[in-house]
């Protein structure tokens, strides 16, 4: 298929709005496809809230906290951190399956700019991951949860959890580019699982083998979900001689998503780029 290609502005600044004015044109297409699709709108939109009654009632019986405290609000921060990496599965599967029915390459076709469709797919993902955040956290004060550090740091533990769910977005993007096939993403699905259970999202790291112990510190769910625990003033806090990633669990998770979106905002507007050579 022919590209038909818009004179490009002089300027970086022009080229910058250019880019976002077309990238929220898309983020629009977006929003429109899930209002469209009320099932799907609805099923993203439970799913959260009965992880909290799930998690919260079946697991607080039987398992004790660090150091004490109550297990449902020991338990948010990482239901809060788990859904925040199914962004990347999210993203994947949106993008693979606009791929494989075409509609990127009648994108290409138009005269827009050629990041606008990645900004586009990512932006829309952040709209439906606040939305999703926020009956989460209603969920959780109906069965108990509280943020005790006053405003400020509970809204940056939202930004925390925003800003990596964006970057995961990005990865999704480039994943669902590479696959190109709405099957074979949704093959990859369950894989965000293992990820997100080998963490301190549900228990203690603290009882695990050493191996399974180390990996799971130094996974970017468990720094999540340390940092969440530290600005909400939940209980799970790091013990003595806990590795760094969960001892400094804010910088260390600013410092995974800075490095995702280093890493895959290029990939992925380079990889949809060279898809309509």
């Amino acid at each position: 298929m022919t590209a038909l290609t818009a004179p490009a502005p002089a300027s970086a600044a022009g080229r910058l709005r250019w880019t976002l004015a077309d990238g929220l044109t898309l983020i629009g297409r977006e929003l429109s496809r899930i209002r469209q699709e009320p099932g799907e709108l609805v099923a993203a939109l439970i799913f959260p809230a009965v992880m909290v009654v799930l998690f919260g009632y079946v697991f607080g019986s039987a398992i004790s906290v660090p150091g004490g405290g109550d297990y449902r609000e020991y338990l948010m921060p990482g239901l809060f951190a788990m859904v925040t990496f199914t962004a990347a599965m999210t993203v994947t599967m949106r993008v693979a399956t606009d791929a494989s029915r075409g509609v990127m390459d009648r994108f290409r076709s138009m005269p827009m700019a050629r990041a606008a469709v990645p900004f586009g797919q990512t932006g829309a993902e952040i709209l439906n991951g606040l939305l999703g955040m926020a009956i989460m956290a209603a969920a959780g004060l109906i069965v108990g949860w509280r943020a005790h550090n006053g405003i400020w740091p509970t809204v940056e533990a939202f930004a925390l959890l925003a800003l990596m769910r964006y970057a995961l977005a990005w990865a999704g993007c480039y994943l669902g580019l590479v696959v190109k096939n709405e099957q074979t993403a949704d093959q990859l699905i369950p894989l965000v699982f293992p990820v997100t259970m080998l963490s301190n999202s549900f228990v203690p790291t603290g009882g695990m083998p050493t191996v399974l112990q180390v990996i799971a510190d130094w996974n970017p769910v468990s720094a999540l979900t340390a940092a969440c625990r530290d600005l909400f003033g939940n209980p799970g806090g790091p013990t003595a001689g806990a590795a760094w990633p969960v001892a400094h669990p804010v910088a260390a998770t600013l410092g995974w998503a800075l490095l995702l979106l280093a890493v895959f905002v290029p990939l992925s507007v380079r990889t949809y780029q060279r898809r309509g050579r």
